[in-house]
């Protein structure tokens, strides 16, 4: 027997949901691994992969900046995909609805904060306008990264709260 909806609502699906977490997935692996940027600077070329630059920040003191790169760049997009792929492999079973709903309003409340990685790559172009000084390239893991913030941002739009049910679906017991 098939549940009666309203003409005009469309079935939730959590296929897109999926899809775009998991192709966030497979692009976080190389963006991590590929170098993000190569710096040449009076004929010194170095080039550096997120990981390393968060290491270089914090070697050279600058540790409130690497821990905020480390942050926004590594562990919350891990997170937020960790969190996503859970909410779509569980949504449909109507268990423990209000700690989904709760991960859901978290990760609500960290894609505001992926904003940071626009204003990083804001600094990335200011420090590309040194001019005869320096020369900044951005390389394949910049690439990756930015797919791995628009997927997860994608999977993050395409969830829609409603598949968890009710919070009061758990009180029936």
């Amino acid at each position: 027997m098939s549940e009666s909806r309203p003409p005009h609502s469309k079935p939730l699906s959590l296929a897109p949901t999926m899809i775009f977490a998991l192709t966030a997935l497979i692009f976080y692996v190389p963006a991590n691994i590929f170098p993000f940027m190569t710096i040449e600077m009076y004929g010194n070329r170095h080039s550096t992969t997120i990981w390393s630059g968060i290491v270089d920040l914090m070697e050279s003191g600058s540790w409130a900046i690497g821990v905020v790169v480390f942050l926004a760049s590594m562990l919350i997009p891990f997170f937020k995909l960790l969190i996503l792929f859970y909410l779509g492999l569980t949504a449909k079973n109507h268990k423990n609805t209000k700690f989904k709903l709760g991960l859901y309003h978290t990760v609500e409340a960290i894609g505001r904060w992926s904003m940071l990685d626009i204003y990083l790559l804001a600094v990335l172009v200011a420090i590309m306008k040194l001019g005869a000084m320096a020369t900044v390239r951005a390389e394949p893991g910049a690439v990756l990264f930015a797919l791995v913030v628009i997927f997860t941002m994608l999977s993050s739009a395409f969830f829609k709260p409603q598949v968890l049910g009710k919070i009061e679906d758990e009180h029936q017991t």
